[in-house]
């Protein structure tokens, strides 16, 4: 029966559902359906039951159907049905199906003939049905009866509609014959979503039982108010037969028996009844699913690439497996030191493009904090000065010096050199805060295994400040080298004999660039504005957007000067200030440009910038008593010479100490700090977690990873199920083209046309076209079967089929 391939098409379907309800999940790939829609009575349990062949669905007056039944029939040996709720429990007896049908439905919606959208899935294997998949809704009502709410009306049309506005759902329309078509709820509804009829199907039911004389050939036969996919004729059961239990296949055999015998039928018998309803149900939805397959398999394939990495990195630890978690463990603390060398050295393949990467923050560190923290701590000058004098007549004693005393120059140099303590080890904390922080970030991608997370941070961490504790030895055995041997002679030392400050040169390229906020000045109207900003080694130049930047704003870097600004007591923003030491207006009338940022980092890192591009903090000088006494402090002219002349020498060799503590700092805390932690972490660190203790246990899961495991892995094998499923559907399955639309402005214009008498014939100047019949075969006993052939280019050599008022 049914077309060639169809009997493997829907099962696969449904082997498609039940993947994704065996993980508990909802398929929301909203698959094609078949939808069964009428008014109360209309005959739609009968017709169900016909297709099963069994007495199964809850019976009585009022409405009985209270929620959606989703019953898919599938073609067995054996007879029997299962319901989703009832998982592994056979139903053999057909009335503990109607019984379980109802106490679900009660479950849900309690006794008071109220509704529920939640579906029941029933299941029903026979060998005397075929390939279906249907929905049987609520019977459309009107007046509320009983305990039904007021508004049960509009309930059961809401829910009708939320199954059949899909454009995959195919509509069974189900009406009585003894009821005027035109006044159909079923129809209307389908019209509605359907408007140009591609999706719904007609049927008539109880055909016999019109008043004698009537009938229905005019609609059947799609003239008197066609549907662009025809009707069908049914003829179900009466009450007394369902009383009577009358067989259902007894009942058949009398269907067929009626449209052969009735003279009005029996042309079209072949094409009418319940076996044919079943066959032409089962072409649609094969179209119909082979019309969705592509987009279908389109968005499963994106679902299951989105899953494949994680679920391959699942599939790659066992539990229960030592020799998976030994395998595990290696990858895992592999993997750890590459991503570390990554952050700090640098790569070329996932580049963070939203912050600085560990590396990327220490470079700065070397090369801007630092000598910015350098600079902070240079000496004020009056301070200095009288140092240096108070050094040169300790010197001397109680004799009058004719000569600038070199042990002065040692003991001022010395003393600047020991405040480098300072900015160094603060260089080292700030690498190794850095380092951790790094280390941190690495060990965030093995948060899967909290035990194995938590033992790394401590093996490298403490291995970290191990070497923390050996660079600042280092970097204080440094020091006291310097302090060990002033050497006068090295060739960038002026000497007494060529005392001059050079110049520090900057090559003109960009320094920085960022974002900062102007306070005290408002270029464009309404207070504060945010600009970009561009430092060069000459001028500081910024702008709004990319219009203005043409016309941006641009100042020299010449006397200029920064000094900090008290944050005011509603601001969250650090502000810091530049200015000119000559009291000149550094941007047309404003005397200083008041700048801000988020953080006090980027306002350091800023002043960093600013200072490798010769703008220097401003001096404060100290008040009170120190103040006093450099102000009443007075040197007699052969000793401010001789101040002036050690002076210019400390300059001159605090310069070269700074150029070579610059250059010391990065490649002592790069050798033994960031390249002795990187081969720590190839070579040995693995071995530390081995002999920590179990090795088994770092690799245990968390909870959560374990539930996210076994929900990643059983998604990703229910998508690949589902595209296997779809493979296997053959690529030949027979569909049948879709019939050329009709004339069905009946179903919306203001006057719909009431069904005519017997006699009554349709103006040949107007014919609509016949209900899309398949080809039968008369030598077929029982059912017709349906042809697979599609090809229409043969049509016009058949010989004209008789018409159809004519009998065969």
């Amino acid at each position: 029966m049914g077309n060639r391939g169809m009997e493997e098409l829907i099962p696969l379907v449904n082997r498609l559902q039940d993947a994704f309800s065996a993980i508990g999940q909802t398929c929301d790939l909203d698959l094609p359906q078949i939808a069964v829609v009428g008014g109360q009575s209309s005959g739609k349990s009968s017709v169900l039951e016909n297709f099963v062949g069994r007495d199964f669905l809850p019976r009585g007056s009022g409405i009985v159907t209270r929620r959606p039944l989703i019953l898919q029939l599938i073609s067995s040996t054996s007879e029997h049905a299962e319901f989703l709720h009832c998982k592994g429990k056979k139903f053999t007896d057909f009335n503990d199906v109607r019984q379980e049908i109802k106490a679900e439905t009660d479950r849900v919606t309690g006794t008071n003939k109220g509704i529920s959208s939640i579906p029941i899935n029933l299941r029903v294997y026979s060998p005397n049905v075929l390939n279906l998949t249907l929905i049987d809704l609520p019977g459309i009502t009107k007046v509320p009866v009983g305990d039904q709410p007021p508004d049960i009306e509009y309930q059961i049309r809401d829910m009708i509609m939320q199954f059949i506005c899909r454009e995959n759902c195919l509509i069974l329309a189900v009406t009585p014959a003894n009821m005027d078509l035109a006044n159909s709820d079923a129809l209307k509804l389908a019209k509605d979503v359907d408007p140009q009829g591609h999706r719904t199907i007609g049927v008539i039911t109880k055909l016999d039982l019109m008043d004698k004389g009537t009938d229905v050939r005019d609609v059947l036969e799609n003239r008197l108010l066609p549907l662009r996919r025809g009707y069908v004729g049914v003829v179900n059961r009466s009450q007394k037969d369902i009383e009577g239990k009358k067989d259902i296949s007894a009942a058949l055999a009398a269907e067929r028996r009626f449209f052969k015998s009735h003279p009005a039928y029996r042309h079209m018998a072949d094409c009418m009844g319940t076996p044919y309803l079943q066959r032409l149900l089962n072409q649609q939805l094969t179209n119909h699913i082979c019309d969705t397959l592509p987009a279908l398999r389109s968005r499963l394939q994106g679902q299951l690439l989105s899953l494949d990495k994680e679920a391959e990195e699942y599939k790659c630890l066992n539990p229960d497996d030592p020799s998976r978690k030994t395998k595990a463990l290696m990858q895992l603390i592999q993997h750890f030191g590459l991503d570390f060398e990554k952050r700090i050295e640098g790569s070329g393949d996932q580049v963070d493009t939203v912050e600085l990467s560990g590396g990327a923050k220490i470079n700065r560190i070397f090369h801007e904090r630092f000598p910015f923290e350098l600079v902070k701590m240079e000496f004020d000058e009056k301070e200095l000065r009288r140092e240096i004098s108070y050094a040169i007549k300790n010197i001397h004693g109680i004799r009058t010096g004719l000569f600038t005393p070199d042990m002065a120059f040692e003991a001022i140099v010395k003393k600047q050199i020991v405040k480098l303590k300072g900015p160094c080890l603060k260089c080292v904390d700030m690498v190794i805060q850095e380092l951790i922080n790094t280390v941190q970030q690495c060990t965030s991608k093995l948060e899967s295994f909290p035990k194995l997370r938590e033992e790394t941070e401590r093996i490298v961490t403490t291995h970290i400040r191990e070497r923390e504790s050996q660079a600042k030895d280092q970097v204080l055995l440094s020091l006291e080298i310097q302090l060990s041997y002033i050497n006068t002679n090295h060739e960038d030392f002026i000497g007494f004999f060529r005392v001059y400050l050079s110049p520090l040169t900057f090559s003109p390229q960009v320094i920085r660039k960022g974002w900062l906020t102007i306070n005290n000045i408002s270029l464009i109207k309404g207070g504060a504005k945010e600009y970009w900003f561009m430092l060069t080694a000459e001028s500081l130049s910024w702008f709004k957007d990319d219009e203005e930047k043409e016309k941006k704003y641009m100042l020299p870097l010449d006397n200029l000067k920064v000094r900090d600004i008290e944050k005011g007591f509603m601001s969250s923003k650090h502000v810091f200030a530049i200015f000119n030491t000559e009291q000149r207006n550094v941007y047309k009338d404003y005397r200083h440009l008041e700048l801000a940022c988020d953080t006090q980092d980027e306002v350091d890192s800023w002043k960093a910038s600013l200072l490798r591009a010769g703008v220097y903090p401003e001096k404060t000088t100290v008040d009170g008593e120190g103040s006093a006494q450099a102000e009443s402090f007075s040197m007699d002219p052969q000793l401010e010479r001789q101040v002036e002349t050690i002076r210019n020498l400390v300059d001159s060799y605090m310069s070269i100490v700074y150029k070579s503590i610059r250059d010391l700092m990065p490649k002592t805390i790069m050798h033994l700090v960031i390249n002795n932690v990187e081969e720590f972490i190839h070579s040995e660190l693995l071995a530390q977690l081995y002999s920590s203790g179990d090795k088994y246990s770092l690799m245990d899961e968390s909870p959560e990873q374990a539930l996210r495991r076994e929900e990643v892995l059983g998604t990703h094998a229910a998508l690949k199920e589902a595209l296997n499923i779809i493979t296997d559907i053959s690529t030949s399955t027979i569909s049948t083209p879709l019939p050329p639309p009709v004339d069905n402005s009946w179903l919306h214009s203001g006057s719909l046309h009431r069904r005519s008498p017997p006699g009554y014939s349709v103006p040949k100047k107007h014919p609509a076209p016949p209900a899309p019949s398949l080809p039968v075969r008369l030598d077929a006993p029982g059912i017709a079967p349906v042809s697979n052939n599609t090809d229409t280019t043969n049509t016009t050599s058949r010989p004209k089929r008789v018409p159809p008022s004519v009998p065969r």
